[in-house]
């Protein structure tokens, strides 16, 4: 009998809160999206502390997929499930989190920048933004600077991150820095890059704030500056 039959049945103790954790986090790293929502249900309407239940739970769950992904232990087809997972049992929290007034840690607007139509690095990006439990305004794919700058005052973000996967579209991630420096916004407003062909002496080049070789990485660095 798993964890949430006891808590549907009211045998729900002190202690086993953290049992109920790790079967949230193990069944969200399988990618098991049904039994994420149905324990997480169970666990929130048993009186179970809702951050409680997203940061020990499912957010450390998507932490050790986050691991297993830069270390090459599990493929981007292991993410996107977990991914779902993850997204079902949070719409499920929602409400309970609401009632809390349990917040995002913060909000990132990201998209793929102008002239490039790429978006599957941007989307892994995105999980695993997501999976730190911020709040993530996915601009798509195609996206001119001042829409990025837009957006992000529009959504009261701290961060941008934009994606490119060809090197000719590289430079719209230039107009992006410049057009935060030009509206002086550097300290309200951090520039995150990523993509096959960008690399660190590139946005060192820009000005960008943030390179990362991998979404996994860009999720890190993306709680460090929200943190700060």
């Amino acid at each position: 009998m798993y964890i949430a039959d006891n808590i549907y049945e009211g045998r729900l103790t002190i202690g086993m809160n953290e049992q109920v954790f790790e079967e949230i986090s193990a069944y969200l790293q399988k990618g098991n999206a049904n039994k994420v929502k149905e324990t997480v249900l169970a666990a929130a309407e048993a009186g179970i502390d809702p951050e409680e239940i997203l940061t020990k739970g499912m957010l450390s769950g998507m932490d050790i997929i986050g691991e297993k992904f830069k270390k090459n232990e599990i493929f981007v087809p292991e993410v996107l499930i977990a991914a779902r997972a993850m997204k079902i049992g949070t719409d499920a929290l929602k409400p309970y989190l609401a009632k809390a007034g349990v917040q995002a840690k913060g909000t990132v607007v990201i998209g793929t920048v102008k002239g490039d139509l790429h978006d599957i690095g941007k989307n892994l990006v995105k999980m695993m933004l997501e999976g730190k439990g911020i709040n993530v305004i996915d601009l798509g794919v195609d996206v001119p600077a001042e829409k990025f700058l837009d957006s992000a005052l529009e959504n009261n973000a701290q961060i941008i991150c934009c994606s490119a996967l060809l090197t000719t579209t590289m430079g719209e991630m230039r107009n992006v820095t410049a057009l935060v420096k030009e509206r002086g916004l550097n300290d309200k407003l951090k520039v995150m890059v990523g993509g096959a062909p960008v690399t660190q002496a590139f946005a060192d080049e820009i000005g960008a704030d943030v390179y990362t070789q991998d979404a996994a990485s860009a999720a890190q660095e993306a709680i460090k500056i929200l943190s700060a």
